[in-house]
């Protein structure tokens, strides 16, 4: 498979909570971990055991040699990697609480230069051999285009995660991506729907439900705020097409499809330690189930059992599981 995206070294700060604006939190120790949407799910993908061909920039720098290390020690294929002269390597400052929740701060760099042109000559070489690709926006918005309609006029399974949710989005939604968004990203792309023109006459914010999805709010346990959310979702797949699944942290992920079918997955119960690279790891475990050919509501069974096992590690790619050990979790859900 092939995953196009970011690649960082995240910084990590362990603090008891997380920072208001404008105040410090004082953590114990600063930690260094390998980052990156795009580089953290082909992680994910790597260990669940899928060949996995990245497509990225890092800058020609000190930062990036440690970091191409790590992913090759992970067996990630980096042909697709470019070198770029005179650009950093993108960088996340990421606080982590006692809860396992974070925050995070990205500096692009490199990622931030990542050409629609190297993505579309790397994609035209590897997608005869790729089952799925996945695609994630903390990349140039003619980057991730390149990638998505390359992916799809080709006939291959694309996976966009919309992390974060760029106006670049809304025009590939006919191109008809599975879309991966959490419930506050969601909120955000059929905002900017309405925005454009889209109000349909359907806007769910005066409802509490709708309004706490409309402000990203965490989720309560309720059935109300699960509703908002599928609607939000079946009104951002009438402009795909495609599938739309909603990953809702703890409450798990609601499976949206063009057919009518809604499925509603529950994660196994785990200890938090650490949420960061959960969604990575869904995604990538996600993708790679695709590319085997599972139907979708199977994949994402694997993939919130991966995802589940992965938050009980600090840093993005410590949890992230091996094949044996999902399998392990799924025999006993």
């Amino acid at each position: 498979m092939v995953v196009v995206g970011a690649i960082n070294v995240d910084f990590v700060v362990a603090a008891e909570r997380l920072p208001g604006p404008g105040e410090t939190v004082v953590g114990p120790r600063l930690e260094r971990h390998g980052g990156g949407k795009g580089a953290n799910a082909a992680v994910a993908a790597a260990r669940a055991g899928a060949t996995v061909c990245l497509v990225g920039a890092v800058g020609a720098d000190e930062t990036a040699t440690e970091a191409l290390s790590e992913l090759r020690e992970a067996g990630v294929e980096l042909a697709g990697v470019a070198v770029l002269e005179g650009e950093s390597t993108g960088v996340a400052l990421i606080v982590v609480d006692r809860a396992g929740e974070n925050q995070i701060a990205v500096g692009a760099g490199a990622n931030s230069a990542l050409s629609a042109d190297w993505v579309r000559r790397q994609m035209r070489d590897l997608l005869p051999a790729a089952g799925c690709v996945l695609v994630s926006t903390e990349i140039p918005g003619d980057a991730v285009a390149a990638a998505v309609e390359t992916a799809t006029a080709s006939g291959v399974t694309c996976v966009l995660n919309t992390a974060p949710p760029t106006p670049a989005v809304l025009g590939l939604l006919e191109h008809g991506p599975v879309l991966t968004p959490n419930a506050s990203e969601l909120a955000a792309l059929t905002a900017m729907l309405e925005e454009d023109g889209d109000n349909g006459g359907c806007s769910d914010h005066s409802s509490p439900a709708g309004e706490a999805l409309a402000n990203g709010s965490a989720p309560p346990p309720d059935e109300s705020w699960l509703r908002a959310v599928q609607e939000r979702a079946r009104r951002l797949m009438e402009h795909t097409s495609a599938a739309v699944v909603v990953t809702l942290g703890g409450e798990g992920a609601s499976v949206l499809t063009p057919a009518g079918s809604v499925e509603h997955v529950s994660p196994p119960a785990v200890e938090v330690r650490d949420t960061t690279g959960a969604g990575d790891t869904f995604n990538g475990v996600l993708a790679v189930r695709l590319a085997a050919g599972d139907e979708l509501g199977a994949a994402v069974r694997v993939a919130i059992a991966a995802a589940s096992l992965s938050v009980s590690h600090s840093g993005a790619r410590a949890g992230m599981p091996h094949a044996a050990a999902i399998d392990a979790a799924l025999r006993t859900t």
